[in-house]
């Protein structure tokens, strides 16, 4: 069950305009209204836009509450018995209270005022990880994933860089007014009514869960609000919900009267008696509601002209909510066009993305698959002996368990044998300054962190056969970049975007052709990473697999 609160606008800060109640008020955008919140989503997927709500709520079980003083015009009865007005207390019809107790999962409570856009995995981790009866959501873009964070010292300098791969969301104290979003257990939205009516104030509520002894928790979750109290926020809304449903153009109306020679372009939903002129053109999306008339000339591009509004002759009107007459002047068209800001969705635009069945997404798992397989099978009887070895010969654990990035930025425990003594990071940092290459890595001769088996270990790479491990699980690639983590992936975005396309590597084209010049082995990284990703095919993955066993050998061969 959701119900869809709309609020009164009090304050009424936009230059004394009410859009979200002109929105509702006037037909067909009151639809487009009722539409977006009924059928729309509250979040997103990388390949469809949007995905649908939780829980899965059909136009039957949406119910709207409007204050009673306004007059709405849907227009369609499919929304208008749906609605239901309020003064102080939002009374509710049995079947919608009923519906509520049948419903065995949580219940949504949406405030009009935000369409509130947040990813389905996000809203399914809070609600299955937050022990609460209601849990009140607001989006904040500032926890998305994809986005870079500047880290500044306390007097202002830039430190670095931090990149969050991951959407999160966060605790937070409750909010003074409704939330964007207020999920209830089921159950509870029955405790929270007085007879059939339930709370318009948001603290009203908060005080009827602790009478109730009710779990009450906020959480500030990835995503994006838009304020549809505001223009610039209304008329995304509009140009989201039209661009993944267009709006009918009701051609053959016989109420319309539209000129031969007018030209209606895109997504554009007209109301009842629509009158446009000779040379007009009408550019999507853009709502013309009932009454509207477009004198001879009249150019509307990305706009909403609400009722009974006369547009003068070669008039431009472009990303504008036209509420009243005295909006219609040359002005509009000097002041030209809002920058309006589109969420950013998916990943898409940053890492290179293969086709489902090419070689990179494909054929190329099933070879690291069987790949790890023979690996691992032809060492079975070695590693026993190897871990002993290790155990015996120094203290410590015989894996060494390291955090790095792999595809996409996405974290994972990468394996090896263990090659040096305990503390090494600790002293790493001691050492830094006699570090031979440049860039975030640390490579030394005669590093007094390595012990003696752990040298011949990796001289003859076997430390690293546990990372087939990690191939087996998916996580790494038999051929790839360096896995490598976060603190040295933040240092070059662009080498960093490309060399998380794909899944690091156990070798790799920079493993086997660094020159280990001083000074020049970053920017060989760079080069090397950059080529892989951009020239991947089997040919350069044989390639790199050839030059590594050779390389393997002729090191083996050199320990005796």
């Amino acid at each position: 069950m959701r119900l869809i609160i709309i609020h009164r606008n009090e304050n009424c800060k936009n230059d004394g305009r009410d859009y979200l109640r002109f929105a509702v008020t006037n037909h067909p955008a009151a639809n487009v209204v009722f539409r977006g919140f009924a059928e729309y989503s509250t979040g997103w997927k990388e390949e469809h836009s949007f995905l649908h709500w939780l829980p899965r709520t059909s136009i039957t079980e949406t119910s709207y509450a409007i204050p009673r003083e306004w007059s709405v015009n849907a227009g369609d009865n499919q929304y208008q018995d749906k609605i239901v007005t309020y003064t102080n207390q939002i009374s509710l019809p049995e079947h919608i209270i009923n519906l509520s107790d049948k419903k065995k999962e949580w219940h949504v409570v949406s405030n009009c005022r935000f369409f509130t856009l947040i990813r389905e995995n996000t809203l399914e981790r809070v609600l299955r990880k937050i022990d609460a009866d209601l849990i009140a959501i607001n989006a904040d873009p500032g926890l998305l994933g994809e986005r870079e964070r500047v880290r500044l010292t306390i007097q202002g300098n830039i430190a670095g860089f931090r990149r969050h791969y991951a959407d999160s969301a966060n605790i937070c104290p409750l909010p003074d007014d409704w939330p964007a979003l207020l999920f209830m257990k089921p159950g509870v939205f029955r405790k929270l009514l007085t007879g059939d009516s339930l709370p318009v104030s948001f603290p009203e509520i908060i005080e009827k869960c602790r009478a109730g002894n009710l779990k009450v928790c906020a959480v500030n979750a990835a995503g994006w609000s838009l304020d549809l109290e505001k223009e610039n926020g209304l008329l995304e809304f509009f140009r989201i919900v039209l661009e993944k449903k267009p709006g009918s153009k009701f051609m053959n109306d016989k109420s319309f009267a539209i000129a031969k020679d007018a030209r209606i372009i895109g997504n554009v939903v007209l109301g009842k008696n629509i009158r446009i002129g000779s040379k007009s053109v009408i550019a999507g999306p853009t709502i013309l509601c009932d009454n509207s008339v477009l004198a001879e000339g009249s150019i509307i591009n990305s706009s909403v002209i609400c009722s009974n509004t006369f547009i003068c002759g070669e008039h431009a009107i472009q990303n504008r909510i036209v509420i009243e007459e005295s909006q219609q002047t040359r002005g509009d068209q000097e002041r030209g066009a809002l920058e309006l800001t589109r969420p950013l969705i998916g990943s898409g635009n940053r890492f290179r993305n293969w086709p489902a069945f090419s070689y990179a997404r494909f054929i190329k798992r099933i070879a690291d698959i069987f790949a790890a397989l023979l690996v691992l099978i032809l060492f079975a009887p070695l590693i026993p002996f190897i871990a002993a070895v290790i155990k015996l010969t120094s203290p410590g654990s015989i894996f060494y368990k390291d955090t790095r990035q792999g595809l996409h930025g996405k974290e994972f425990h990468c394996l090896k044998f263990r090659t040096m003594i305990t503390g090494a990071n600790r002293i790493q940092e001691k050492l830094r300054f006699v570090s031979q290459v440049d860039g975030p890595q640390f490579k030394m001769a005669d590093d007094p962190r390595i012990s003696m088996v752990g040298r011949f270990l990796r001289e003859t790479y076997i430390d690293e056969i546990p990372q087939f491990f990690n191939v087996l699980l998916g996580q790494m690639s038999v051929v790839g970049p360096r896995p490598s983590p976060e603190s040295e992936n933040t240092l070059c975005p662009f080498w960093r975007d490309a060399r998380l396309s794909v899944k690091p590597g156990i070798t790799g084209l920079w493993q086997i052709n660094r020159t280990r010049k001083p000074m020049k082995d970053f920017q060989e990284w760079i080069h090397y990473d950059v080529e892989y990703v951009r020239n991947l095919s089997l040919m350069t993955d044989l390639g790199i697999c050839w030059k590594t066993a050779r390389k393997m050998i002729d090191n083996f061969i050199s320990q005796f």
